[in-house]
């Protein structure tokens, strides 16, 4: 049982790297906040996406290692980098790209590399989720 519990923790907290630490390293630059050619609106929202993200992981964090909130930190953790699958998924409906305004893109074997970030993440947090429920419905005899 401690295992499960080891790699619930390891689950969330890779994702919370990722989300709370490495995209706010990748877009607080010229590329994204202070990128020149966005409108100040959509500045704003990238600065409250970047602050609300890091605020949830900081909470999952909490949760998780001082509480031992598996449930509640994974499913935070998973809205977060679900949200951006699914965003990614849907950037046709709304004009949107992973790619910067040069036509480059940052990618890992030819794939962008949120979605293979976030897809690793989000594929841990659902076998968290399923530990989980296995350790919590177990039927007594």
């Amino acid at each position: 049982m401690k295992d499960n519990i080891n790699l619930q923790k390891t689950a969330v907290t890779f994702s919370v790297v990722l989300y709370a630490i490495v995209v706010p390293y990748l877009e607080i630059n010229n590329t994204h906040v202070f990128n020149p050619d966005w409108t100040p609106h959509a500045k704003i929202h990238e600065v409250w996406q970047l602050i609300t993200n890091t605020s949830i992981g900081v909470l999952c964090l909490w949760l998780i290692w001082k509480k031992q909130n598996v449930l509640l930190s994974t499913i935070l953790s998973m809205l977060v980098t679900g949200g951006f699958l699914i965003a990614f998924s849907l950037q046709k409906l709304y004009g949107g790209s992973m790619k910067f305004l040069d036509g480059s893109e940052k990618t890992i074997f030819g794939l962008n590399i949120g979605v293979v970030g976030f897809g690793i993440a989000f594929i841990l947090l659902i076998f968290s989720l399923l530990m989980y429920r296995k350790k919590n419905n177990k039927v007594p005899r």
